[in-house]
């Protein structure tokens, strides 16, 4: 998609061509964290820019320990944290720590499509499970995909595709059957819980993460969107430190983190990371981007659910999604096809543009849906 729209841009002008493919985060860095990486540049810290631990600096480790620590109630310690390339390199390495050839990953439907890829690098088995008509989760969906030989769980909250956020009591529910679940097969399964978008959230909506709830748990996080640092991959895996094989996760995301190709997150950007962990671009602004689309798709008749967090919307498509996004297209706007998301039907529309292509956006969606 993303050759697509420079292809487009290219024969009808920049101006004439509006990309909704791509979650490419519009907002620049905040401007302390802007401040940070200029001080960090010209006056850095003595060995900045050699080798260091694979885990990540020692001091950048305490530092996120410490925050995540505070926002979760758990007594996280530096050796938990693993600093990676974004949250790709972190359920890369966590996958790779996690399964042997033939074990199984759940996913939950509509899920980021590079999952699928991520399980399959390191010999893992896909077993999706459809969310609720409503994105909610369906525990007894997942009831039936438990079976010996999952070995973990990825959860996205806030989704991508689809913006939903799980709930308090959804997320126990889901913990309680996990426990039940590892009992009786007598292996944790680890929930890989994808969270690059907890701070965009909206509404006031107070979010709950499994990590707080689910011992055996790995948090995958990036600051790709929060910190508008998506071209720098920087992230983290923080283990729990309830998690009842904490030790030699330790040991194995370090050396996965290496053996993988990584080696290292970047290491300017782990101390930029480290000393913002508080920051965020501005989450009201992705809000009233989500509530001008919102109103266009209502205009065009198209049935979605509204987002309550992340930066898309992922509405019913009127007929064949191909047959939608080619419509789409003739009018020079860009969406993905929900087949991508294991969820045909639907198309997904990234709202992280700048406001004045939304607002030439909206009316040629309406005239695609309408035609």
């Amino acid at each position: 998609m993303f050759e697509e729209g420079q292809r487009l841009r290219a024969q009808y002008g920049a101006d004439n061509v509006v990309d909704l493919s791509l979650g490419n985060p519009v907002l620049e860095p905040p401007q302390e964290v802007l401040q940070t990486i200029s001080r960090l540049a010209t006056s850095p810290p003595p060995g900045l820019h050699r080798y260091m631990p694979n885990a990540g600096h020692p001091a950048v480790r305490e530092k996120i320990a410490a925050y995540v620590a505070e926002e979760f109630s758990l007594p996280v310690q530096p050796a938990d944290i693993i600093m990676t390339c974004g949250a790709g390199a972190a359920l890369n390495i966590s996958l790779k720590a996690l399964l042997d050839p033939g074990e199984g990953v759940i996913v939950l439907a509509p899920f980021f499509p590079e999952y699928e890829f991520y399980v399959e690098n390191h010999g893992g088995r896909l077993k999706v499970v459809n969310s609720a008509p409503d994105f909610s989760l369906d525990l007894t969906a997942t009831e039936r995909a438990l079976q010996p030989g999952i070995k973990a769980l990825i959860l996205n909250s806030p989704n991508n595709p689809t913006g939903r956020v799980y709930s308090t009591g959804e997320l126990k529910a889901l913990a309680e059957l996990l426990h039940t679940k590892s009992q009786a097969f007598g292996y944790p399964i680890t929930v890989l819980s994808d969270e690059p978008y907890r701070k965009i959230v909206f509404d006031g909506l107070e979010i709950t993460s499994i990590f707080e709830i689910y011992p055996a748990t790995i948090l995958i996080n990036s600051h790709s969107k929060d910190l508008g640092l998506a071209g720098e991959r920087i992230g983290y895996a923080a283990i729990s430190p309830n998690h009842p094989d904490r030790e030699p996760l330790r040991n194995a995301l370090t050396f996965t983190n290496r053996t993988l190709g990584f080696v290292n997150a970047p290491s300017l950007f782990q101390y930029a990371a480290a000393e913002n962990q508080r920051s965020s671009v501005p989450t009201a602004h992705y809000q009233q981007l989500r509530d001008l689309l919102c109103r266009g798709l209502e205009e065009a008749g198209l049935s979605f659910e509204k987002p309550q967090g992340a930066f898309y919307v992922f509405p019913r498509t009127p007929g064949d999604e191909m047959v939608f996004i080619q419509k789409l297209l003739e009018q020079r706007v860009l969406a993905v096809p929900g087949a991508g998301f294991a969820c045909p039907g639907h198309v997904r529309m990234a709202f992280c543009v700048r406001r004045e292509e939304l607002e030439r956006a909206v009316p040629a969606i309406i005239r695609a849906a309408r035609g």
